[in-house]
Order: structure tokens, then C-alpha cells, then sequence
């Protein structure tokens, strides 16, 4: 008997956190919702994989990756929604919107230096464990029942994707002609330390 209370709360704590997290999710699912109404399930999985993955999947040359950067810059005059945004639900990393360059809120130097390193002493988990990980956030996304636009095409379409041990999407066309977006992915002890300051608080 004296072990199988210890038993029991461990299965409840298990519980809890799964429960917890489960929430976290939805909560993600929320705010992105909130910000982004025309978002699909194909933003919703870019979100999540960039709080995972980072700008990692970018990054493989610098001087390119300034290049790309610069080019994108001059593309575009203004770009509206928030300065920053958090990733996922863990806020590993942080989508910063490029109008903190235009604006001169920061300068270009010094945000791109912050995107490289961030790609720096990323943990990234392995694809299976990211196949796991997306289908415990696929099940609760599912049981939210959100009625998003090719939502069943959507999700065929990403686990096809993984089942091909490959991961990296891009907005979905209805997100980019809705919002155009134009950020870049930081990781978060860097946005907090050095660029969070420097935005309108």
C-alpha cells in the first residue's frame, strides 16, 4: 500500500503537466488567432516550428543571409502589426518585425548581428522528436475545432511532409497576401537584452 499512493500522485502530477501544456498550446493557438484571423493550420505549424527550430533553417550563409536581408529591406515602405511576437508556446524565440529597422528604432547592424547570433548554441531536437512533438499540438489544435480555411488539406499535407523527413513550411498564401509579412526570428535572451530595451515600451 505504501507504494501505491506515491504511484498515484505521480500519475497526477504526469496528468497536470499534460494538461498544462495542452493549455499552453491553446493559448498559442489564441493569440496567434488574435492577431492573425486569416491565419491557416500552415501558419499555426510555423509558429510552432519556429519556437523549436529558430532561424536555424536560414542561416547557413551569413553574407547571403545579409544580402537577402538588405534586398528585403528595400522592398517595402511600411509594414504594419506588432514590433515583436513571441514563438510557440514555450517563447524560445521572438518574430521581429522589420519595421524596427525602417523606422530606425534599431539599427540594421545590430539587429542582423543578433539574428546571427541566434542561430548560435541552438538545442535543436531531433525530427523525430519533433514528429512527436507536432503531433501532440496537432491533436490539441484538432479538439479546438477552429474551422480554419483547407484545414484537412493542410494537415495532410504537413504530416505527408514529415513522413518525408522534412519540416520547414512557409505562411500559408492567404496569410502572406492578407499580412505580407516581413520579420526576422531572434532568440530571447538576446531580444530581451538588447533589443526589447530599445523599442517604445
Amino acid at each position: 500500500m505504501r507504494y501505491f499512493i506515491p504511484v498515484i500522485v505521480l500519475a497526477i502530477i504526469l496528468m497536470s503537466c499534460k494538461d498544462t501544456k495542452s493549455e499552453q498550446i491553446r493559448t498559442a493557438v489564441r493569440n496567434q488567432l488574435i492577431l492573425y484571423p486569416e491565419s491557416t493550420l500552415q501558419d499555426l505549424y510555423k509558429n510552432f516550428f519556429q519556437d523549436y527550430f529558430g532561424p536555424g533553417h536560414i542561416v547557413s550563409d551569413t553574407a547571403s543571409a545579409g544580402a537577402y536581408l538588405d534586398r528585403e529591406l528595400a522592398s517595402f515602405e511600411q509594414v504594419s502589426g506588432a514590433y515583436y511576437e513571441s514563438t510557440g508556446y514555450n517563447g524560445n524565440f521572438f518574430r521581429v518585425n522589420l519595421s524596427v529597422i525602417k523606422k530606425g528604432l534599431i539599427s540594421r547592424n545590430i539587429f542582423f548581428d543578433a539574428f546571427v547570433r541566434s542561430v548560435s548554441d541552438i538545442q535543436i531536437i531531433t525530427l523525430e522528436e519533433w514528429k512527436e512533438e507536432w503531433k501532440e499540438i496537432d491533436s490539441v489544435i484538432y479538439l479546438m475545432d477552429l474551422s480554419l480555411a483547407g484545414y484537412e488539406q493542410e494537415r495532410a499535407k504537413i504530416f505527408s511532409l514529415l513522413e518525408q523527413d522534412k519540416y520547414v513550411m512557409h505562411h500559408s498564401e492567404q496569410f502572406s497576401n492578407q499580412y505580407d509579412p516581413h520579420y526576422r526570428i531572434i532568440e530571447r535572451e538576446i531580444f530581451l537584452k538588447e533589443i526589447r530595451p530599445q523599442l517604445p515600451q
